[in-house]
């Protein structure tokens, strides 16, 4: 049967079966909650029930239609954001809050009562002029800065809170009975007030295709609307196959956050695919704000803007007729059960709205330096001969790579954590192969365990009482790679340390410290459940899955990368990569965008994708090279190389029933192409390492859009086909096919761009044009920047570890540069635990080049040395001098290219990581 299955799915035509999946009419609380109209909210604010606390302000809402009673919190948290909460006063049980993604408690701030009459109260923010307006009739909440309104709560009135009930048709529920006492009046109002609220299909039972979702616990959808006056541009709440900014869904569906296993999904549409991310930026010229809707059941977001659809011709004939309507985007978040749990981020910068979320949910994990290198995988290398010759093809084409994949078909019959004993019979002797080249490898470990009495995970896992139960109290079952198959409950802190302690090296037989682990299929994917995922009534413990669903990836992943530490004792660095995500994944791995397919359009996406995902806090983003389903054209497969070397994880993947595509297999030239491009990822990677290094320490994304260090130039604020890597980096890359030319937007008004390949100088604030090649790839160094790179590249990152280093010194119109060098042992955790690191500040300025410490209190040595020193935009001394800390002078070669005005400085041959200074005269 599963074969069968398996045939059709991945024969049928390569597009997504939207048939497989809901739209908002066909999931009921959605259809529910977009049926109710703007206008007069039912709800109103209990001023006398107020209680401002140091921490907080509590107050009860009434719904005025059925006497339902909601609590609000309202919290100021440290560093510029606002925390609201709002659940029922008294549930029949409690409702789900989420757990396990907040890194700690959010320290608060005391609010002050500024005044207060029967409409409402004002309470001061304590930033500036930062005020919270709460008005009574209908409740409603504004934040204001001054007299300017920086975000509005239930304006619109789509505030709504379906509060749990006991279902009248059927056998009362007997939890329910023992509801909280309370005052017997409001109750018995509130519950006739209840009765007469009419009973929608879908509210106790819904049912999609096959499938039927039995809803013990009733209707528990909640919604709420925020307006964001003077804002045009929304971005984030990935993952979507979408641009960067998010568009209006009047009209259409909203988009939907539910992870799912979309099989070839489309491009351009707001459907859910594997991850969800709550959190959306909204950015003017002025300001960046940021909201966080801390929620994992399904949820779906309604954007809607009043300039939507007025052509630039409309927007100047509203500015002739001096129209004074301000640009008003407006946002309504739909969930299906849980609280309403938001926090506003105040920004006012972007880099302040990064800081804030990361405050919130922690930061990028800082990945090993050889995860930032190049990845070759496919579904499948066959066996160890395979991966032996794949291994010696690289060599033999002198193109570095420092991972090779293993997908499922390595295992014994889709039994994780084991090896095929026929085709992978001895794999420490693999690794070994391959550790002896400095290489590593991943294989991936799925979170569907086949149902197998001989196969000891699942018997521990089964005999542990581990599983996801299905709504009758059995362990449930799904289909999926391995064919019946049980789910483990990763929302059980015990399963995940029973998951840990099975990557040790004396449970996980054949693996070394250079085997690392890919999380597929965690969203979780059940080829037979409705929407090819678990079922919402299956229960972890006494929590229904549709409470967690888009949490459980999170968790996949969190246990894997813990159990990947623990084995090295907490010495060595995780590498884990994960397809399902949520809101502080981050902290875990890596990421990447699914199933893409050979297209120029996937090309294309996969720079939004990243983007997206950068601004949300998950930095370590790539797209399959050469896409995963279908055949690239050679044209395609060269500039999908060139694009995801400039992109943080860079892997070429492959389907099963795809030709194999090695980059030497299509020829000397093509081969010379991707080679020459996969070497400048390997130049790069100090500048990368640094770039994730300032990520974990910051939260700061690292690969951005331009506004985000452009954040007045609105020609950026649309712009998804480019892309800045720290600040310092801008790449255009070329993803049109038959590209004769490229247009570059190079920002910054009184500022230089050099092109990394000429040293060709170029005004900011200018759109410039781009004769391109095959081996073209646009890429500039800001004026005002120094990049270090290594340029002796070798067979893997790992050999490349006491190469020498060349700095590249771009000069701004005022001959100044910055930079920073950032070393450490490349692998493990004692940069932090032990202040095992080198940083240092490389400064120009003057005519002098100097480089001093960042870390006084770290301890580390490195053998690298600065071989070279590239000028940008210099002119010609007439000598040039080292100075170390000894007191020493010793003159340096230079020579100077006078068309370029580029200065280059050979062997000051000093170690990398000391003090010195370098004298132009």
């Amino acid at each position: 049967m599963l074969v069968v299955w398996l045939a059709v799915c991945l024969c049928g035509t390569l597009a997504v079966d939207r048939g497989n999946f809901k739209t908002c009419e066909q999931s009921s609380f959605c259809k529910r909650q977009r049926a109710l109209q703007p206008g007069q909210s039912p709800y109103r604010a209990l001023l006398e029930t107020m209680e401002l606390t140091k921490s907080k302000l509590t107050l009860q809402l009434i719904n005025d239609n059925n006497k339902v009673r909601l609590l609000l919190e309202l919290y100021r948290l440290q560093g510029n954001m606002t925390r609201v909460k709002i659940n029922e006063l008294k549930p029949l049980k409690p409702r789900y809050e989420v757990p396990d993604v907040l890194i700690h408690d959010p320290p608060t701030e005391p609010l002050s009562l500024l005044s207060q009459d029967e409409n409402g109260v004002v309470l001061s923010l304590g930033v500036e002029s930062q005020t919270v307006i709460v008005s009574a009739r209908p409740f409603r909440l504004d934040i204001m800065e001054g007299r300017e309104v920086l975000m509005s709560l239930n304006s619109r009135g789509l505030l709504a809170f379906e509060h749990l009930r006991i279902r009248k048709d059927t056998q009362a529920d007997p939890e329910a009975e023992k509801k909280e006492e309370g005052d017997p009046a409001a109750n018995q109002e509130a519950d006739k007030a209840a009765e007469e609220e009419k009973v929608e299909d879908g509210m106790w039972e819904e049912t999609f295709k096959s499938h039927t979702d039995t809803k013990p616990n009733g209707p528990s959808s909640i919604s709420l609307d925020f307006s964001l006056p003077g804002v045009e541009h929304v971005y984030g709440i990935p993952e979507h196959a979408d641009n960067l900014k998010l568009k209006t869904t009047d009209g259409g569906d909203p988009y939907r956050l539910y992870n799912l296993d979309v099989f070839q999904y489309e491009l351009f549409n707001p459907m859910a695919l594997y991850g969800a991310i709550p959190v959306m930026l909204a950015h003017n010229a002025q300001r960046t704000t940021g909201i966080f809707w801390l929620n994992a059941a399904e949820t779906w977001v309604d954007i809607s803007s009043n300039t939507a659809g007025k052509t630039v011709f409309g927007k100047m004939l509203d500015y002739v007729q001096g129209s004074s309507e301000t640009p008003q985007t407006d946002v309504r978040w739909i969930s299906e059960s849980g609280v309403i749990d938001v926090f506003i981020m105040l920004g006012p910068t972007p880099s302040d709205v990064f800081s804030q979320y990361a405050s919130l949910t922690g930061t990028q994990a800082f990945p090993p330096l050889s995860g930032l290198a190049y990845h070759q995988c496919r579904w499948n290398y066959n066996d160890q001969e395979d991966v032996s010759a794949v291994d010696q093809g690289f060599d033999q084409h002198d193109i570095p790579y420092d991972f090779i994949w293993l997908d499922i078909e390595h295992t014994d019959g889709k039994r994780y954590f084991t090896w095929d004993p026929h085709k992978f019979p001895q794999p420490k002797d693999m690794l070994q192969g391959l550790q002896d080249k400095k290489r590593k490898m991943v294989a991936i470990v799925d979170p569907h365990i086949k149902v197998d009495s001989n196969y000891k995970i699942h018997n521990e896992i089964h005999t542990r009482g581990y599983y996801i139960k299905n709504k009758d109290g059995g362990d449930y079952e799904g289909w999926c790679w391995p064919g019946n198959a049980g789910y483990p409950d990763f929302c059980n802190p015990e399963m995940r340390a029973w998951w840990a302690s099975m990557f040790a090296y004396d449970q996980y037989e054949g693996t070394m410290e250079n085997l690392y682990t890919w999380n597929d299929m965690n969203e979780p994917s059940v080829f037979n459940g409705p929407e090819v995922t678990m079922h919402k009534d299956a229960m972890h413990g006494a929590v229904e899955h549709r409470e967690l669903h888009n949490l459980y990836g999170l968790y996949v992943q969190m246990a894997t990368a813990e159990g990947l530490t623990e084995r090295s004792g907490g010495v060595e660095r995780p590498f884990v990569l994960t397809r399902a995500f949520f809101a502080g994944s981050q902290r875990y791995g890596a990421v990447w965008t699914g199933d893409n397919a050979a297209e120029w359009d996937h090309l294309k996406i996969s720079i939004p994708m990243c983007l997206s995902l950068g601004l949300v806090g998950m930095s370590l983003c790539g797209a399959d090279v050469g896409g995963f389903f279908k055949t690239p054209s050679t044209e395609l497969l060269v500039r999908w190389y060139q694009t995801g070397a400039y992109q943080p994880f860079f892997r070429a993947h492959a389907h099963l029933d795809t030709p194999r595509r090695e980059p030497w297999l299509f020829g000397p030239e093509n081969t010379a192409l991707i080679r020459e491009v996969v070497r400048q990822r390997y130049a790069l990677l100090p500048y990368w390492y640094q770039l994730f290094y300032h990520a974990y320490r910051t939260g700061q994304p690292v690969m951005r859009p331009l506004w985000v260090e452009y954040p007045q130039d609105t020609a950026t604020f649309s712009m998804d086909d480019q892309f800045l890597l720290g600040k310092d980096l801008l790449v255009h890359p070329v993803t049109e096919e038959g590209a004769r030319g490229i247009t570059a937007y190079l920002p910054g008004k009184g500022e230089v761009w050099f092109d990394v390949h000429t040293f060709q100088k170029h005004n900011g604030a200018q759109s410039l044009y781009i004769p391109v090649t095959m081996s073209t790839v646009p890429v500039f160094q800001r004026g005002g920047s120094i990049i270090p790179r290594k340029l002796r590249v070798r067979r893997s990152s790992s050999c490349m570890e006491d190469d020498p280093y060349t700095l590249f010194v771009a000069l701004s119109p005022q001959r100044t540069a910055e930079g920073e060098l950032y070393i450490d042992d490349g692998h493990t955790f004692n940069f932090e635990k032990k202040e095992e690191f080198i940083h240092r500040r490389l400064s120009f300025a003057k005519n002098t080049l100097s480089s001093s410490n960042l870390a006084s209190d770290s301890q580390y040595s490195t053998s690298s040395w600065i071989e070279r020193i590239i000028i940008l935009g210099a002119s010609k001394p007439s000598k040039v001098t080292l100075k170390t800390t000894d007191g020493q002078e010793t003159p340096l070669e230079f020579d100077f290219d006078a068309s370029m005005s580029v200065l280059t400085l050979r062997k000051p041959a000093v170690n990398a990581g000391v003090d010195w200074t370098v004298m132009l005269q």
